[in-house]
């Protein structure tokens, strides 16, 4: 059976189908089935079992025999909240419990890491484990994931196959729960077709102008095909960078969101919320050799290409993936 956590989530629920897509139905689900703001995300997805959040690390215990493989996609996700103890209990220590579950019974094991950690890319983007501690994150929830991506690195046990995947921006259908921290595209969509315009933050510094400010993006099904890529070709484990080693501007995005809704372009921009200007990103790009290095495919969608699909067979028509 194959284990997904966080699999009510905007990555996780994407996986439940894209593992149903590949014939797998023997799946087991966690998350925090008290808070029903998410399930239409798992409707009509073929599941094994549902084990709520707090009740899964004995359930896991007792039934760690039959599991081939945990997708730990479970987390505290929110940039802007500053609680450390929920992100400790959350993305820090139920995290180390899995893993530990993981090692006394071989059970490989990939988890979200995030290129939150990279903080603002003073040291680069590379997931090289050299230099791993120098990152700065910018926040509670970058933080989080930083200690725990070098607590693994520090395990002398480990599973037999261990994979931290760097996510960069990710964006794709089953986010409408998200709210503020859904992706650019979904509240540019949004945006264009309530005012027919959209606004974009200015740059605050003066090597980026506006709509210069440059992201990796990466769409969803590319980030799914890539868990499961390097879970059946098992490179040597550790932290990989999930991006598509190209960053594009912020200006691009939102062309190709008029474009997608076939609307003229209506570019503004506006200040940035002075709370926000010193933990802003300006600049992220994945750096994609170790994952070339180790043959496994390279995301294949393009931004355009993404956005297009995103907006016309999910936004427009209110589906689900």
């Amino acid at each position: 059976m194959i284990v997904v956590t966080g699999a009510m989530g905007f990555i996780g629920s994407g996986f439940v189908s894209y593992l149903n897509q590949l014939g797998r139905n023997d799946i087991i689900v966690v998350d925090d089935f008290y808070q029903w703001l998410k399930e239409k995300n798992l409707n009509g997805k073929r599941i094994h079992d549902w084990v709520h959040r707090d009740l899964f690390l004995n359930y896991f215990e007792k039934l760690a025999s039959q599991v081939e493989v945990v997708f730990h996609l479970g987390a505290r996700t929110d940039t802007i909240s500053e609680d450390k103890a929920i992100f400790d209990k959350l993305n820090l220590n139920y995290s180390k419990s899995i893993w530990e579950i993981c090692t006394r019974y071989s059970i490989p094991l990939v988890y979200a890491s995030s290129a939150a950690t990279y903080g603002d890319g003073a040291f680069g983007f590379s997931d090289a484990h050299k230099g791993t501690e120098k990152f700065m994150p910018l926040n509670a929830y970058a933080k989080s994931k930083q200690e725990f991506d070098l607590w693994a690195l520090e395990q002398k046990k480990t599973p037999p196959y261990w994979y931290g995947m760097k996510f960069f921006n990710v964006y794709g259908p089953n986010e409408y729960h998200k709210g503020r921290m859904a992706s650019v595209i979904f509240h540019a969509f949004h945006q264009i077709q309530k005012t027919g315009s959209l606004k974009l933050f200015k740059s605050h510094r003066p090597d980026y102008e506006d709509g210069g400010q440059r992201r990796d993006f990466i769409y969803v099904k590319d980030v799914l095909q890539m868990c499961w890529n390097i879970y059946t070709q098992k490179p040597g484990s550790g932290l990989y960078n999930t991006g598509t080693g190209i960053a594009r501007t912020f200006a691009d995005l939102g062309k190709s969101c008029f474009a997608a809704l076939n609307v003229s372009e209506n570019l503004e921009y506006i200040d940035m919320p002075a709370d926000l200007r010193d933990k802003y990103q300006y600049f992220t790009e994945a750096d994609m050799n170790k994952w070339k290095s180790a043959d496994l495919p390279l995301p294949a969608t393009s931004l355009e290409s993404g956005i297009d699909d995103y907006i016309k067979n999910y936004l427009l028509p209110g589906k689900f993936f």
